[in-house]
């Protein structure tokens, strides 16, 4: 187990089975932590625990952290990351087009963040990231639920900061920008180029600089901030 300043935590990151949740889960495996990812299919990185999960239904949820809690401990660090886009304009866009992606989105990290408090409160110490995006702020054409999911996220984290700052718990929003994923090879290279244009860094991110990011504010040293917004985007939001 590689040296680290922290305290080994168990951490659970939902949706860690691919893209950044994949790489957070990674950061915290490499930095000696007992590490669990939910995943609807596939599976998280060597070293951490795979539990089956659907963050739109709470019974799901419940029995992904008793297995956690069982098998690593109570749940110390809860990284809300999974997340779906269903990408079409306002005009067009169905309203199961917009249930669905909000009730993944902010409703998951509910539902998510309500089973984890219960140990954070009990331990009085807790970390609570939800991962956001730099469109949550910014916003961004065809992504009206997208959007207004991850920016509901920003509210979230700022009520649970006042509501349970006193207890050892902390809340933030990590809002990274363009990464590298499959997803973004997916664009053509044109489509690529106009993008890297917008952003200041001239570059998209790689998975790990938002998993150090997020690794990093769950961490012991981090225990002063709550309620942030941290964007991981090369300049892109400037705090938008």
């Amino acid at each position: 187990m590689p040296h680290s300043e922290n305290s080994p935590r168990t951490v659970l990151v939902t949706g860690g089975n691919r893209g950044i949740g994949y790489a957070i889960a990674e950061e915290f495996v490499a930095l000696g932590h007992r590490v669990a990812v939910t995943a609807r299919s596939g599976e998280g990185p060597a070293g951490s625990l795979t539990v089956r999960a659907d963050v739109t239904d709470a019974s799901s949820i419940d029995a992904a952290f008793s297995e956690i809690e069982q098998k690593l401990g109570p749940v110390e660090v809860v990284v809300a990351n999974a997340g779906i886009t269903r990408d079409t304009l306002l005009m067009r866009m169905s309203e199961d087009d917009f249930d669905s992606v909000v009730n993944t989105n902010l409703g998951g990290s509910f539902r998510v963040v309500k089973r984890a408090s219960k140990g954070m409160l009990k331990a009085r110490f807790g970390r609570i990231v939800l991962i956001s995006s730099v469109v949550g702020l910014y916003g961004g054409p065809g992504q009206v639920n997208y959007a207004s999911s991850k920016a509901g996220l920003v509210g979230m984290a700022r009520s649970i900061t006042r509501e349970l700052g006193a207890r050892g718990i902390t809340a933030n929003v990590i809002a990274p920008g363009f990464i590298e994923t499959d997803m973004t090879a997916e664009l053509p290279e044109a489509t690529q180029a106009e993008y890297k244009k917008g952003i200041p860094a001239g570059r998209f991110a790689t998975p790990a600089e938002v998993a150090k990011v997020v690794a990093w504010i769950a961490g012991d040293d981090a225990g002063y901030i709550s309620g942030a917004v941290i964007p991981v985007d090369g300049g892109l939001g400037m705090g938008h």
